[in-house]
């Protein structure tokens, strides 16, 4: 299973979430990807997102450029989960066919809100949206878990 996780500039949320699963993730044959629907060709993750995963995972991902997300991206992937619910609305109304596979990711863990961007912010705001997007990734393997009955 291909999960894609989506935000604007696949520099921040995106990028932390995809390091976040694939490191804490225990289901197999289960892989996390990012992609940003308006990435910058050639941006790295923000420094305050590396430095946040790696002090909490020990992974470095101050070297990752950004992706920009493409319709063969879309098509691999088995479920997208985005940041926010414009971005999902976004890409729902990109491509109406893979409706049934998109949503925002606190939408599809059961929680209200949306991860907020700490884009500009200082480290504490990076901390913060790396404790959200943490928490819900767990609640979201414990899904793919009773979903899967792995």
């Amino acid at each position: 299973m291909n999960i894609l996780f989506v935000c604007a500039g696949n520099t921040c949320r995106s990028c932390m979430a995809e390091a976040i699963f694939n490191h804490i993730n225990n289901i197999e044959n289960v892989k996390a990807f990012s992609a940003g629907i308006s990435a910058v060709k050639g941006s790295q993750t923000s420094k305050n997102s590396a430095a946040v995963v790696q002090f909490n995972t020990g992974l470095d991902i101050s070297k990752r450029e950004a992706v920009q997300l493409t319709p063969e991206i879309m098509e691999s992937s088995d479920l997208v989960l985005t940041m926010t619910y414009s971005i999902k609305n976004y890409l729902v109304g990109l491509f109406p066919h893979y409706e049934n596979k998109i949503f925002a990711l606190n939408e599809y863990v059961g929680v209200e809100g949306e991860i907020s961007d700490p884009y500009g912010g200082d480290i504490s705001v990076y901390n913060d949206t790396y404790k959200d997007i943490r928490k819900n990734l767990e609640s979201l393997i414990l899904k793919l878990k009773e979903d899967t009955s792995i």
